[in-house]
């Protein structure tokens, strides 16, 4: 059969659905499926928070008997493996569906063309690729996780008529109107962890949540880039870390850790469901980050040469006095971090070719760069921004501004415009890598 303007607009509705529990269902992706029958949908489901169940057996379940001879839109191929649930092949098999129309195959080896296979078999007419740009946009986290083994990484600035992101010595500065800063709001609720410079770290005193009435527990892992644990014992991110996770990347190049016996080059394990850190350090559980053989597949124009520090994003002082460089004192401040809630890892922070396949192998496939203009850099000199969120706002900063790393005149190449939308007074501009 034919692909017909009704898949396709019954399609679009199973993407918008997905996107409800984005940023919501741990390692899984967020599904959207629709059951159709005779032009009326008759169950629809998205996958659920927490990952299980997935949305097929819940949208099945909504069906009923009017499943039998019915269409099913699914954005991504139905799993055909034993998991901790069932293949949901096998579910659509037995409610007697009589089509299923997939906008994205799923790259997950266990699966990839089996679910369509599996489907076949038993007499299933199978469409594929429906809208599936689309499809592709709204399931990017668990895609790029799949297939190049780090998160999905968007980089968003809030640029003022003059070119600037903050002003010198001012902390946080209000660029972007009330509008704009609902939609980053809503970035948030969708992302798995967010990212900052310890300069902004420090500067800004950020909180990094979701601050939307009703939202505020799907705030992200707070991960902060601070080689030497300058984080502030009194900031709002430590403050708050028993209550949304906050992770410190220290640098690796600490010896007393080593003479501790601590590996200084591991993460501790992350649950991928949000708000859950692993607090037992079990080496042998724990994959290497230094072994620089995992950057052949973080993405197109990564770095294998390390990314020298980045002056200025460091701050002179914290909490009153240089940040600390004796062992016992940088013992003594991570334990103090350790008892407030802060995970404190070791990895070169300024090797995000390394410290991006570790966050993906603990869990988090999107990543949400927001705070510094070094640290967004860091990450475009790298190659690993898959999206830019370029918002430009008539607020003029003026003397002592802090220029911005990137402007809509100069976007890397690779990337292309994917559309434009206004909020209030602002613009916001978004362009995605084509690769």
């Amino acid at each position: 059969m034919s692909i017909t303007p009704d898949d396709e607009r019954f399609m679009a509705a199973a993407i918008r659905l997905s996107r409800r529990h984005l940023g919501r269902t741990a390692t899984n992706p967020s599904v959207g499926c629709l059951i159709v029958r005779d032009g009326v949908v008759v169950g629809q489901a998205v996958t659920a928070v927490g990952g299980r169940p997935h949305a097929e057996p819940q949208a099945l379940a909504e069906a009923g008997e009017a499943a039998r001879g019915a269409t099913a839109y699914v954005t991504l191929e139905p799993c055909s493996h034993h998991g901790k649930t069932p293949p949901c092949a096998e579910a659509l098999i037995a409610h007697g569906v009589a089509r299923v129309v997939i906008s994205v195959t799923d790259p997950d080896p266990r699966v990839s063309g089996r679910g369509i296979a599996m489907l076949r078999e038993a007499g299933i007419e199978v469409d594929a690729g429906v809208l599936e740009a689309e499809g592709r946009r709204s399931l990017a986290a668990y895609l790029t996780r799949q297939t190049k083994n780090r998160p999905y990484v968007t980089l968003k600035l809030a640029v003022s008529a003059d070119g600037m992101i903050g002003l010198e010595g001012e902390g946080q500065v209000a660029i972007t109107g009330p509008e704009a800063r609902a939609e980053v709001q809503a970035l948030r609720a969708e992302t798995d962890a967010i990212l900052v410079g310890i300069g902004t770290a420090i500067s800004d005193d950020p909180l990094l949540t979701v601050r939307t009435p009703g939202l505020e527990a799907q705030s992200p892992i707070r991960i902060v880039l601070d080689p030497a644990l300058a984080l502030p014992l009194t900031s709002k991110l430590v403050a708050t870390a028993r209550e949304v996770p906050v992770i410190v990347v220290a640098s690796e190049e600490v010896s007393f850790l080593q003479a501790e016996g601590i590996p200084p080059s591991v993460l501790p394990d992350i649950s991928p469901t949000r708000g859950e850190i692993g607090k037992e350090r079990d080496p042998s559980s724990l994959a290497p980050l230094s072994d620089k053989s995992t950057s052949g597949n973080v993405g197109q124009g990564a770095s294998p040469q390390p990314i020298p520090p980045l002056v200025g994003e460091m701050p002179g002082r914290a909490e009153g006095g240089a940040p600390p460089t004796d062992p016992a004192d940088m013992d003594s401040r991570r334990t103090v971090l350790e008892a407030a809630g802060v995970e404190v890892v070791y990895c070169n922070p300024y090797h995000p070719e390394i410290l991006l396949p570790a966050l993906a192998t603990r869990g988090i496939s999107s990543l949400l760069v927001e705070g510094g203009a070094k640290t967004a850099r860091l990450f475009l000199d790298a190659g690993l921004v898959d999206r830019i969120q370029l918002y430009q706002a008539p607020v003029v900063i003026g003397e002592g501004g802090i220029e911005t790393p990137l402007r809509a005149t100069d976007i890397p190449s690779g990337f292309a415009h994917r559309g434009t939308s206004l909020f209030g007074v602002d613009r916001l501009d978004e362009y995605e890598r084509e690769n």
